[in-house]
Order: C-alpha cells, then sequence, then structure tokens
C-alpha cells in the first residue's frame, strides 16, 4: 500500500473520531452540491453524485444534511456556486502531487495552494507536467469480513479489475472508471459488504521517500487536507507504516 493511501487512511480514523468530522462533512456537501448541479438531483442516472452520496453515508453524515445538498445543487435552495479546479505540483523529494479543488474564488485557492506548497518545500507545476503520472480508477472498499479468495472470485466475476489487501481495514477493488458502480451493484448483491465507492488516481510509478523528506511530506499532505477548497489529494509517494503511525 502507497504512504498516500495509508496516510489517507490514518486521516478517515481521526474524521470518524470526530476530531475534523465537522470538515470533513463541508467538502462532502460541495461535493454532493457540484454532483447535482451539473448532473441532476437523481442520483440514478448521475454516477457523480452517487459517489458523492455513498462517501457522505460512509461517513455518517445525517440524510437531511444530504437531501438540503442536493438541493443547493438543483436549485431548489439558495447555495454558493463552486468551480472545479486541478492543481499540479511537487512535493519533498520530487514527489508528484494532483489536487482536486471546489472553490467559490479561483484566485484564492490558487494562491493558498502554492503559499502551501511553497512552505511545505513543495511549489505548483505547470498543467500536464506531473497529471500524466496518474491514471484514473475506479475505487470501492471492502470491508472486513470475508475472505480474501471470496472477495477476489467475486470482484473479478463482476468486472473488477483488481483486488488489493488494506489489512484490518479490509480489502480495496479497482475498475476502470465506468464501471464502478456496475461492479459495486454486483458485489452487493453477490453480499461482499461495501464502504465508500469513488474515483481516484493511481501513480505508475512511486518515490521512497525516509527520514527528514518523509516527515516533510507527511505534514505537507496534512497541511493540505486541512485546506476548506482541497477536495482530493493524489500523491505517488512510498512511506514506511511506523513511520506514519508514528506522526499521526
Amino acid at each position: 500500500m502507497s504512504g498516500h493511501n495509508r496516510w489517507t487512511k490514518i486521516k478517515r480514523q481521526k474524521e470518524a473520531m470526530g476530531a475534523s468530522k465537522g470538515k470533513l462533512f463541508s467538502k462532502l456537501i460541495k461535493e454532493i452540491t457540484v454532483a447535482a448541479r451539473l448532473g441532476g438531483g437523481d442520483s440514478s442516472g448521475n454516477a457523480r453524485l452517487r459517489a458523492a452520496i455513498s462517501a457522505a453515508r460512509e461517513a455518517n453524515m445525517p440524510s437531511d444534511n444530504i437531501a438540503r445538498a442536493i438541493k443547493k445543487g438543483t436549485g431548489e435552495l439558495e447555495g454558493v456556486q463552486y468551480e472545479e479546479v486541478t492543481y499540479e505540483g511537487y512535493g519533498p523529494g520530487g514527489v508528484a502531487l494532483m489536487l482536486e479543488c471546489l472553490t467559490d474564488n479561483r484566485h484564492r485557492t490558487a494562491g493558498d495552494v502554492r503559499a502551501t506548497l511553497s512552505k511545505g518545500g513543495g511549489h505548483l507545476a505547470a498543467e500536464g507536467s506531473v497529471s500524466w503520472v496518474f491514471t484514473k480508477k475506479g475505487s470501492i472498499s471492502v470491508k472486513p469480513g470475508p475472505s480474501e479468495d471470496e472477495v477476489m472470485e467475486k470482484a473479478l466475476d463482476a468486472g473488477a479489475e483488481d483486488v488489493l489487501a488494506s489489512g484490518d481495514d479490509g480489502f480495496e477493488i479497482r475498475t476502470e472508471p465506468g464501471a464502478l458502480h456496475n461492479v459495486a451493484q454486483a458485489l452487493e448483491k453477490s453480499g461482499i459488504p461495501l464502504g465508500e465507492q469513488r474515483w481516484t488516481y493511481v501513480p505508475s510509478s512511486t518515490v521512497k521517500l525516509d527520514g527528514d523528506a518523509a516527515r516533510k511530506m507527511l505534514k505537507l499532505m496534512d497541511s493540505l487536507e486541512d485546506s476548506d477548497d482541497v477536495q482530493n489529494i493524489y500523491a505517488n509517494f512510498e512511506v514506511d507504516d511506523a513511520l506514519i503511525q508514528q506522526l499521526a
């Protein structure tokens, strides 16, 4: 498991314990609102909205919050208009970074991202200079319980590409982007207990970090994730789990 993925799991554990649940809810509401604005409020015909609702439910967001966010997106309730923007950059040790943001002020967000990267030992990069490192995939988390053989068999039968073991957290199933929801529906029917369903970017190569570079990179990840405008961060670093646990 890449250092980035491990760090993300620890972050979600903190959120589940309430340490930053308010910030998590804020980001989920933004995503639901934008998904509903772009594709309509009916999740059966809006794949992005289905993924956003799935993530919100996994975070135990109240149904009323989800419904209000959808109505803000469709215009039934007044709400802020967010713009999607993606930034590319580099972190300590030459780590490639892609940042997906939702913002109501592009200039503010660009300045904040630039300053955070610079302070953390990184810098912004030109469009296209980093994105080639990553490939978009569907990602389905499987809750602990079923065996690896069972998950592998049913996932491949459902049309998945790969199954990755996540230790005590269960498994991650990878799919082609367009197959995400079809695979998830087939797995649900087969009795596999699923968690979040989302799209992610998987790096084709990774950078191994240790010592001071690893500490700086993990601190930068924390700072970027603390930004209200940054929705998702994709990075290609590898760090020993023991160091991540120590710094978390």
